[in-house]
């Protein structure tokens, strides 16, 4: 079977899952009840120029940030009065909606400036402080990429520790166990996944943390002496570290190697800060989701099939090489038999010739 490619993200009080062409939101609202929103979308990364490899990443990040965008807004719309918000629904016109839609981008480039600002500009503006001390430029840039990744741990721990934040890594959880009890082969209910692992590979903390780790390799190979330039190839260089990091991503996520297990550890460990242990009804909350966009009950037995198949393949595969192994032995064991009755043959021969030569051999006469 093909690695499953289902992947989320944790909202207000919900799970967002996404799947090929769709893509669902569940929202658990104020009075106990789940509501979900499915919508269909377009894979980005499945044709044309956004299908090839680094491209493809930086199309991924920008989709899923825009899709992020849109079920943060549902599900905070959720939390609130069902009274205003019908009220608000009726209200609301086409030219609305697409001012909402300007407002979202607004926030997706304001959101990308200050990110760059940051963990890019800040680090730089410090290591560059350091010249009068560190003429090395290699070195300069190996401590600014040890400042951005400094940086970015204490933000996500600096994070973790808000209350409402700690509520949506708890769906974060959830959202994690929910696929992994997917791609393990086991039935989507509640207690299956509360025993599965709240980390996964294809995770976008991950995805984020190995953005900083790639861009210290990079950075250490621009030496410039002007500041500008070199800030301005910085930040022309960060759609290409985000295409390496989510290719690496996503073979990690598909391989089983030790090799890529152990690349793998980093964004893991991060994980642990963004994901917490989820409650029963937030699990609940993932499986609605999930069962808007995939039929796991069929890829379940699509899955046990295919095992099937390949362990029967398996045991005639074993089979096949036993016969022929035994076949083999036989072949042998008769050529040792042929070899020893020729000898057998040739010594009968022998023998044969001697006694003629006796019998035919003239006698001797007496002597006198």
């Amino acid at each position: 079977m093909k690695p499953l490619e289902i992947g989320g993200q944790a909202v207000l009080e919900g799970v967002m899952m996404k799947y090929k062409n769709h893509y669902a939101v569940a929202v658990r609202t104020p009075e106990n009840e789940i509501i979900t929103s499915k919508k269909q979308c377009r894979n980005i990364t499945e044709s044309g120029i956004t299908s090839l490899p680094i491209i493809r990443g930086v199309a991924a990040f920008i989709e899923s940030l825009r899709i992020g965008m849109k079920t943060l807004s549902f599900s905070s719309g959720i939390i609130e009065d069902a009274e205003e918000k019908e009220e608000k629904e009726s209200k609301k016109s086409h030219d609305q909606e697409k001012k909402e839609a300007l407002v979202m981008g607004i926030m997706i480039i304001v959101s990308m400036i200050a990110a760059a600002v940051i963990f890019i500009g800040l680090p730089f503006f410090i290591s560059n402080l350091l010249k009068k001390w560190i003429p090395s430029e290699a070195l300069r840039g190996l401590i600014e990429g040890i400042i951005r990744v400094v940086l970015f741990v204490t933000y996500v721990k600096l994070i973790s520790q808000v209350e409402d934040i700690k509520r949506v890594f708890m769906y974060h959880g959830a959202e994690h166990k929910a696929i992994n009890c997917i791609e393990n082969g086991l039935e989507l209910t509640v207690e299956n996944v509360k025993s599965q692992s709240k980390v996964h590979k294809r995770c976008g903390t991950s995805f984020l943390l190995f953005v900083m780790l790639i861009s210290v390799l990079f950075f250490l190979f621009i030496v410039v002496d002007n500041t500008y330039l070199r800030v301005g190839l910085r930040l022309l260089l960060i759609p290409v570290i985000a295409g390496v990091a989510y290719e690496f991503i996503r073979f990690a996520g598909r391989s089983q190697s030790k090799i890529m297990d152990t690349l793998s550890k980093p964004g893991l460990w991060l994980q642990k800060m963004t994901t917490n242990e989820p409650e029963d009804d937030m699990i609940e909350v993932a499986i609605a989701s999930v069962n808007e966009v995939f039929d796991w009950e069929t890829y379940l037995t699509e899955r046990e099939n295919q095992q099937k198949e390949d362990e029967q393949q398996k045991i005639e595969k074993h089979q096949k090489e036993e016969r022929q192994k035994k076949k083999g032995t036989e072949q042998q064991e008769d050529e040792n038999v042929i070899q020893i009755v020729g000898l057998e043959d040739e010594d009968e021969d022998e023998i044969l010739k001697a006694l003629d030569r006796y019998f035919d051999a003239p006698e001797k006469e007496p002597e006198k």
